[in-house]
């Protein structure tokens, strides 16, 4: 002999019913796994500047020396500002960075230890916004758009 039904579902016997999973999708307010949430979406933001920014704003930094007249190598005094954004099928980051010349020549192993230059007519100063995109899973970095003006700004 078959199991009783417990009084509540005797209504729904021989009745086809929708699965309970899809039931909890019908009501408003219940958390669904298929979709995230803005918190996810924030926290999944969070991992990605600290997993990939710090080596954007180095490639930066280094195309920054790179395409340098000065000897001089630069260094970050401090990000002002960024975001991450989409470009095309890349990953972007747009950051406006603070950088000071040293006392290192640009080609020197050690720039991040380098002391900054003291004097105030060696001690040049830029501010510049980079467009970055990177696909940081394959190590690939561009150069999207660097702007830069002398001083502080």
């Amino acid at each position: 002999m078959g199991a009783r039904l417990p009084a509540a579902l005797l209504h729904w016997q021989g009745k086809r019913a929708l699965p309970w999973a899809m039931l909890l999708l019908l009501v408003p307010g219940t958390p669904c796994s298929c979709w995230s949430s803005h918190r996810e979406r924030e926290n999944d933001d969070q991992n990605v500047m600290e997993s990939y920014f710090p080596a954007t704003v180095e490639y930066a930094l280094h195309m920054f020396n790179l395409k340098s007249k000065d000897m001089n190598a630069y260094r970050l005094v401090r990000i002002r500002s960024s975001r991450r954004e989409q470009v095309e099928t890349m990953l972007a980051f747009s950051m406006e960075l603070e950088l000071r010349r040293t006392k290192c020549g640009k080609f020197d192993e050690d720039i991040d230890n380098c002391s900054f230059q003291e004097s105030p007519e060696m001690s040049n100063t830029f501010t510049c916004f980079f467009t970055i995109g990177t696909e940081p899973w394959r190590t690939v970095f561009q150069l999207l758009n660097k702007t830069c003006l002398e001083g502080f700004h």
